[in-house]
């Protein structure tokens, strides 16, 4: 089971995941500080629980750690999702509110996606495309 992100823990992952490339805790705070009064010690000691977590991997730059994803935004928001549905007592029914909450174009990602994952079904298609 997946544990979901914290808020601060989510807003440096989010940052993390954007820039795709190593980063420091310089480098996120002056960017959180665009936002919000954080300090530095409050940064560093996120970034490693992120660590000891497993979200980021570390490696030494000089005196400083650089930090990067373990995994992708979409990987961590699936597992989400999955742990979600799994917690259901009726799973199809958990679906099928979910997908009367979706809004067209998302209705349109979920096509495209099961297009991809190679599970499209004529029931999948959209009308126009049968």
């Amino acid at each position: 089971m997946v544990r979901q992100l914290g808020e601060l823990e989510n807003e440096i992952m989010t940052r993390v995941w954007q820039w795709n490339r190593p980063v420091t805790v310089r480098e996120v705070l002056q960017d959180l500080r665009s936002e919000r009064e954080i300090a530095y010690t409050t940064v560093m000691t996120v970034l490693d629980k992120l660590y000891r977590k497993g979200w980021v991997r570390r490696e030494r730059a000089g005196r400083a750690y650089r930090y990067e994803p373990v995994s992708s935004r979409e990987a961590y928001t699936a597992a989400l999702m999955n742990d979600a549905w799994a917690t259901s007592d009726n799973p199809a029914a958990a679906l099928v509110h979910f997908f009367g909450m979706m809004s067209p174009e998302q209705r349109e990602w979920l096509r495209d996606a099961l297009r991809v994952a190679g599970t499209d079904t004529d029931e999948t298609r959209a009308p126009e495309a049968r």
